[in-house]
């Protein structure tokens, strides 16, 4: 989008202020801000940031959590001419240390904790000690790979903007009522903060004690009437199961917007057992912080999740992007998996201060007669003969095991198609011995099961060397801040429950 024409997406908040003023623009724990309200504390802000000599054209640190504070922190770094990078203060100090030391931020914006109110502090460090930056930076994420430190994914407001002019199929506005539900330092709260107030709609913030409370939640998105209502799929298996306790009509609801994770489709053929949101359509977007949040759009429902057998289906790409399925920088045919490439406005800029990671990520290639930058995912998917796309999961996903390759995320389904086993998980770890072994950790539906149980069923469409040795049983899988499976922390809890595991398949 070099050299197009788009708006910034303050000055995108400024014309929607300017037009309605008065309107409510956040609802945080039952106070209200409006459009001017939120406005006028981003000025107050680029005004602090001003006199605290912070230049222009660089980054300022965002401390701050889910709430108005949060947005308008990020218009008041965005009117100063600068890039925002969220630090969440739940984050061990080390994490934000390092987010801030990386960063090269020389300034924080952050809460002042008698008044309440923003203000902008000193980070220690020099300002402008990082790597340069586009001029035109919205935000600067960090995301954790599978090895090595995380890293700084550099977005632009044209990729905050595309995003939101390739969403105009949802036809939102004024009167849509949108759920803040996760952390600044997940993108997942791009979209749902300035999808709402890029539209003229309204934002309510979800307290942070709402977020591990399901029947909590289903009353506040009941009483505030939320119309858009965002969820990773781990976080939504445990709405719906509070809704099952607690069932609250959700009559106000039109979309549930899933990402971040493949859909589970026992959570949504549950959901729509219940009813409590007839006029809600459920989409899957699949996306990844470096190509600005979403890259496809399909409408879900349990038909559709029972047809793709393979994967879970995630449609096509939305209008600014194009994707295409490559093995080798060569595309493959439907029905033959290919690594996902994105390619199209939303590609971010690249990696922050990484130039060798952003070369190897971050490719031109000529597809179609044309060369253009490409961001190789590592997420692999097929294509069917409609071009409807099959998220499989990442290569990184796939372990060998006494010689075999094994799809964790295919042992996940099958267990997930148990009618005893509420929400699962499967990780590769090691017995007390030091041998390798398969671990299912699963929530169940009503109490602990026989693991031969388990076992048994799992046998009937597995085969022997795809079979989990060990099985956990656990009130509930472990998330990370932004609501992801923690697998990480299911490896300690896999030890601590140890027993004598079962012979491996062979």
């Amino acid at each position: 989008m070099a050299g197009a024409a788009y708006e910034r997406m303050d000055e995108s908040f400024a014309r929607v202020a300017a037009r309605q003023p008065d309107a409510v623009a956040v609802e945080d724990r039952g106070s209200t801000v409006t459009y001017a309200g939120l406005q006028r504390a981003a000025e107050r802000i680029a005004d602090a940031l001003l006199r605290a000599g912070v230049p222009s054209g660089g980054l300022v640190g965002l401390r701050a959590g889910r709430g108005a504070q949060a947005i308008a922190g990020m218009l008041g770094i965005w009117r100063h001419g600068c890039g925002y990078v969220p630090v969440d203060p739940r984050y061990p100090q080390a994490r934000q240390d390092y987010l801030l030391a990386d960063s090269g931020v020389g300034h924080v914006v952050t809460e002042n904790a008698e008044t309440g109110e923003p203000t902008v502090e000193p980070s220690g460090r020099e300002p402008g000690g990082g790597a340069p930056v586009p001029p035109d930076t919205a935000y600067v994420i960090y995301t954790s790979g599978s090895t090595g430190d995380p890293k700084g994914v550099v977005v632009r407001h044209a990729n905050v903007r595309a995003l939101l002019d390739g969403c105009a199929s949802y036809s939102v506005g004024p009167d849509d009522v949108w759920s803040f539900f996760h952390s600044p330092s997940f993108d997942f709260s791009v979209w749902e903060i300035w999808g709402a107030l890029s539209s003229g709609g309204r934002v309510v913030v979800v307290p942070d004690e709402l977020t591990t409370d399901p029947a909590a939640l289903a009353d506040l998105l009941a009483a505030r009437k939320v119309t858009v209502l965002s969820q990773v799929p781990s976080v939504f298996a445990y709405l719906v199961r509070g809704l099952e306790d607690h069932p609250v009509p959700l009559p106000a609801l039109r979309y549930v917007v899933f990402g971040g994770e493949a859909v589970n489709a026992r959570a949504v053929r549950r959901w729509n057992a219940l009813g409590l949101a007839p006029g809600a359509e459920l989409h899957n977007m699949y996306g990844i912080t470096e190509i600005t949040v979403h890259a496809t759009d399909t409408v879900v429902d349990a038909a559709k999740l029972r047809r793709h057998l393979m994967g879970t289906p995630i449609g096509r790409a939305l209008p600014h992007l194009r994707i295409a399925l490559l093995e080798d920088s060569t595309p493959v045919p439907p029905g033959v998996p290919g690594e996902l490439h994105v390619a199209g406005a939303g590609v971010a800029h690249g990696y922050l201060g990484r130039p060798e990671l952003t070369a190897q990520r971050f490719v031109r290639l000529d597809l179609d007669g044309s060369a253009d930058v490409w961001y190789r995912t590592g997420d692999y998917a097929v294509a069917g003969e409609d071009g409807e796309l099959e998220f499989l999961g990442r290569r990184d996903e796939q372990v060998k095991l006494r010689g075999f390759r094994i799809e964790l995320g295919e042992i996940e389904a099958a267990l997930q198609d148990l009618p005893e086993v509420r929400e699962c998980a499967v990780v590769l770890t090691e017995s007390p011995g030091g041998e390798p072994l398969l671990a299912a950790c699963y929530v169940p539906k009503e109490g602990p099961v026989e693991d031969g149980l388990l076992r048994e069923a799992l046998g009937a469409v597995l085969p022997r060397h795809m079979l989990p040795s060990a099985y956990v049983s656990l009130p509930e899988l472990p998330l990370t801040l932004s609501g992801k499976l923690d697998r990480g922390a299911l490896v300690p809890l896999v030890a601590e429950s140890a027993g004598p595991p079962a012979t491996p398949g062979n």
